[in-house]
């Protein structure tokens, strides 16, 4: 203890620790004096604001600005160019015109590359305009110039044609989809889609292979083709031209449109059974209680009834049998 006290009282020692304290105060200043400065002195670039491109920016596009962005590296900005020149294109009755006599033209490439261009502007805003006897007309058109000369009869009901089917045919079948799905197949039928192409697919030679292979692709197949038929041969005006065309008989036509009225009829009791069951479940309407047994076992016998169906057809209510009330 003795050698520290006189260290201590030496004044070279406290001198000395005076020192390292300075200097290490001076040190841990300036250190955080150019921090500090460092800090403030380094520019952050500004974050770039969201910009959406409006009406007027696409519209002052050139079609040269926008051919050039369409080779764009840019995956973002190359699908933005082609959605502008979709809408572009969607909003131009003239250009849609122009596609339209372009898949009525007798060169086969020429008909695919207007289809192609048809199918990408084609959109649920776009398919209205296609709405017209025009268009009907064209795609009509279209599908009788792909007809192939050398098809084979459409005779076997385990096989399906559709998928070997020409693009052009399939991308029309397409177009036709929607707009029958959404309008109707009456313009279909006035544009003689079953006079111009279904009626010219190789049903058979004589008459009876014409309405027996029409019938059995009506009944086993599931496709495109079977679908637009379908909803030609349910309007009266379709199942005339396809009786006039050879492949319905009008002793056929005849039942097709009765087996319809009893579906609808049956649709209709069905739904008005149901609604007395709702209101009867709801209580609306007092449920009539059965006053014995014997009662209610004849009302289960009288429900009763057999439907002879085999699911080739639809049920009518000739399949129906009920059980005698004795």
């Amino acid at each position: 203890m003795g050698w520290q006290l006189s260290a201590l009282r030496d004044e070279r020692v406290v001198f000395t620790g005076v020192g390292f304290m300075t200097a290490g105060l001076i040190f841990f200043g300036m250190h955080t004096w150019l921090t500090l400065w460092r800090d403030e002195t380094i520019v952050t670039p500004n974050r770039p604001k969201t910009q959406y491109i409006t009406q007027q920016t696409e519209d002052s596009l050139e079609l040269k600005t926008l051919d050039t962005l369409l080779g764009h590296y840019n995956p973002s900005i190359k699908e933005t160019a082609a959605k502008i020149i979709c809408d572009r294109a969607a909003s131009d009755p003239v250009l849609l015109e122009t596609l339209l006599r372009g898949i009525t033209s007798q060169d086969y490439d020429e008909r695919v590359k207007n289809l192609r261009a048809l199918a990408i502007i084609c959109s649920p805003r776009v398919l209205p305009l296609l709405n017209t006897w025009k268009s009907y007309s064209a795609i009509v058109r279209c599908l009788e110039l792909s007809l192939d000369p050398e098809q084979e009869i459409l005779d076997n009901d385990s096989w399906d044609d559709y998928p070997l089917r020409d693009i052009s045919e399939k991308m029309c079948f397409v177009f036709l989809e929607q707009l029958v799905d959404h309008y109707g197949p009456l313009k279909l039928i006035h544009a003689k889609f079953v006079e111009r192409w279904l009626s010219k697919q190789n049903w058979g030679f004589t008459a009876e292979d014409k309405e027996r292979n029409f019938h059995n692709y009506m009944l086993y197949k599931d496709n495109k083709v079977r679908k637009l038929a379908d909803a030609v041969c349910k309007t009266e005006l379709g199942r005339a031209a396809l009786v006039k065309c050879g492949l319905m008989s009008q002793e056929s036509a005849d039942d097709f449109a009765a087996e319809q009225a009893d579906n609808q009829n049956l649709l209709d009791t069905s739904g008005d059974r149901y609604n007395l069951l709702l209101s009867i479940n709801m209580g609306r309407t007092p449920r009539a209680q059965e006053t014995s047994a014997e009662e209610q076992r004849i009302r289960h016998r009288n429900r009763e009834a057999i439907v002879m169906n085999d699911g080739t057809r639809p049920i009518g209510r000739d399949d129906i049998i009920h059980r005698d009330s004795a």
